[in-house]
């Protein structure tokens, strides 16, 4: 079955792409990296996490393995099969609304750079609508060279290339965005849409929806915990 892709998004390669053009089988081979670690010492120990844009579960499975109660939502039901031990649910993230609120939101993947500017509005409302009084909601940046130093590539211990192509600008501050991944027996490309945005610009889209930044959780200010606004 063909799915419908989103303007501006396209993925090739084995397996089920999903409507953003990301592979499922690419993402379930993925590396876990130091994610799990940073978002651990960053919130009290056995929080309840809503993870918006899970994913296969790259890294839903290793805060399961700390402790952590996660509930993971994604819109696309093929990546949502991959997760296992964790409550899924599948919906975009902009109109979900479970009527519940969670010590921790997470908003990983550099979903917040999303091309659309009321998409990320939506994603950063749905961010405050369930988070719980005194809980936090962690936001993955993109790295502040992401759109200016290309091409680039990172070969991973694990043996895989990862390679940003390109990033051309397409208008209203947008770049169109051209990946590979290269792996031994099997190769995917995404092409997506992402807007890049400066501390400042970052810090002010979070004021607009009622978030500020409580600290930066990394030297290079990617991972950033946000709390509402008093």
């Amino acid at each position: 079955m063909r799915i419908e892709m989103r303007e501006g998004h396209e993925g090739t390669g084995p397996g089920a792409i999903t409507p953003d053009g990301c592979a499922v089988e690419l993402y379930s081979r993925l590396p876990v990296g130091a994610e799990p670690d940073i978002i651990a010492a960053a919130v009290p120990a056995g929080a309840r996490i809503l993870e918006l844009g899970s994913g296969v579960g790259r890294m839903t499975h290793p805060l399961l393995e700390r402790g952590f109660t996660v509930t993971a939502v994604d819109e696309s039901a093929e990546m949502l099969e991959r997760v296992r031990g964790a409550r899924t649910i599948c919906s975009p993230i902009e109109n979900l609304d479970l009527g519940e609120t969670f010590d921790v939101v997470m908003l990983a993947s550099f979903l917040v750079h999303t091309g659309d500017e009321e998409e990320r509005r939506g994603l950063l409302r749905t961010c405050v609508r369930h988070v719980a009084a005194g809980g936090s909601v962690l936001i993955q940046r993109e790295g502040e060279d992401y759109h200016s130093k290309v091409p680039r590539e990172r070969v991973d211990p694990s043996g895989f290339t990862v390679r940003i192509v390109s990033a051309e600008p397409v208008g209203d501050g947008v770049n169109s965005v051209h990946a590979e991944y290269v792996f031994p027996d099997a190769v995917w490309t995404q092409t997506f849409l992402a807007r890049p945005l400066t501390k400042d610009q970052f810090e002010e889209a979070l004021a607009e929806t009622g978030l500020k930044v409580d600290s930066y959780l990394t030297p290079d200010r990617v991972w950033v915990r946000a709390v509402p606004m008093d």
